[in-house]
């Protein structure tokens, strides 16, 4: 039979590098107490890192320096807000980030939630998270969110075609007809520059 610990390791492993998680994403798997053991023995032999206390992930790499990077902070959202029991989603200039639509490298990331506000120093950067209504948590997908929010961002006369192709291209031509279908009760001007995408996706 196999350990909690090397069962923990494939699913990190399957979830590939930059995943962040906390316990709660091993429940599954064992008691409170032996998945955290096998969480501090993992992280005591470098397979992962503690980035705040209880939080870890699977470190990124950077072929070119051959070093650690930092943690994904949108992972790391993910991981705080599944832990705690919130709802979250980017804020509208974190999205057009996530997107690859800003050129600017971001200070800090902010993610609107359910849940307190509260911001974690993450190295030189701010994770924070800002208490709201969050009125379009209905979408079921998160690429919905994601895309309503860097429209909404940009506006209607910042998402030119070049934008929208460019956001084409970045899910398939069946991905976008779900977003389509999750963004119905976006703003009519937003629905409506999704459905150019989707034309623009399947073309």
């Amino acid at each position: 039979m196999k350990s909690i610990e090397s069962k923990a390791s494939a699913r990190i492993y399957g979830n590939q590098r930059g995943w962040a998680f906390s316990k709660i994403d091993f429940l599954d798997l064992g008691s409170d107490a032996d998945i955290r053991k096998a969480l501090s023995k993992l992280a005591a032999k470098g397979t992962i890192r503690r980035v705040l206390r209880g939080v870890y992930d699977y470190p990124r790499t950077s072929k070119l320096l051959d070093t650690e990077m930092g943690p994904d902070l949108n992972q790391l959202a993910g991981a705080l807000a599944r832990r705690s029991g919130w709802r979250i989603q980017p804020s509208e200039n974190t999205a057009l980030n996530l997107l690859g639509l800003s050129t600017q490298v971001p200070a800090l990331s902010v993610y609107l939630s359910d849940g307190p506000s509260k911001t974690y120093e993450i190295g030189k950067q701010q994770l924070v998270f800002k208490k709201r209504t969050l009125k379009e948590s209905v979408f079921k997908h998160k690429e919905s969110e994601l895309v309503v929010q860097a429209l909404k961002a940009l506006g209607k006369e910042r998402s030119d075609k070049e934008i929208l192709q460019k956001l084409a291209n970045t899910w398939t031509p069946n991905k976008w007809k779900k977003i389509l279908r999750d963004t119905k009760t976006a703003p009519a001007w937003v629905s409506g520059m999704i459905r150019n995408i989707s034309k623009l996706a399947a073309s």
